[in-house]
């Protein structure tokens, strides 16, 4: 499957919101295809270099669809996209206009879990954090008995490093992300 890519300085999730202001051409028209063909991009960490010009991506990201957007009041473009399904980077090119293009293939979904008993208290916490970020939050469906979708969820409002979080993207093992949250609140 071949996507257009936007490599960016965060890390989205499945099931994760985006807010986006959108001005380079290359976006500008990016974004406007993939509304048009009802298509998804994908969205991968930068590992090296800047959103604004060439850089090295990480090898797994997430598709992206976008699901509102409205003209500011600077004129720029905003858009809410959300994340859907994970992916691994083949390969990708950079074409004239400085948009990656990228060959992926889907990682399998992430199966939802039980939230462990000992955890649960991350449920009430993120829960109250969702309460407070408002709009960006108040559309998505909440599964907090889901350990899969609180993990994803806490590891994106988390003040943590960004590899920090690529690892959680990266990762199969749910119970060890947990822990890795629990302490991230600890300390």
């Amino acid at each position: 499957m071949e996507i257009p890519l936007f490599p960016l300085n965060t890390v989205l999730f499945p099931g994760g919101p985006l807010p986006l202001r959108i001005f380079e051409s290359r976006y500008l028209d990016m974004i406007s295809s993939c509304m048009k063909q009802n298509a998804p991009f994908g969205v991968l960490l930068i590992r090296e270099g800047h959103e604004a010009g060439p850089a090295a991506m990480h090898t797994v990201g997430t598709l992206a669809t976008v699901t509102d957007w409205y003209q500011g009041s600077d004129g720029l473009l905003g858009i809410t996209a959300v994340g859907t399904e994970r992916f691994e980077l083949l390969s990708a090119g950079r074409q004239h206009d400085g948009l990656y293009v990228g060959e992926v293939a889907l990682l399998p979904a992430v199966p939802s879990l039980l939230l462990p008993e000992a955890h649960r208290g991350l449920a009430h916490i993120l829960e109250n954090v969702l309460n407070e970020l408002g709009r960006l939050y108040e559309g998505l469906d909440r599964h907090l008995d889901d350990a899969t979708w609180v993990t994803y969820r806490l590891v994106e409002v988390l003040p943590a490093a960004l590899e920090q979080k690529q690892e959680v993207l990266e990762s199969t093992d749910i119970p060890n992300c947990l822990e890795l949250i629990a302490n991230l609140i600890r300390t």
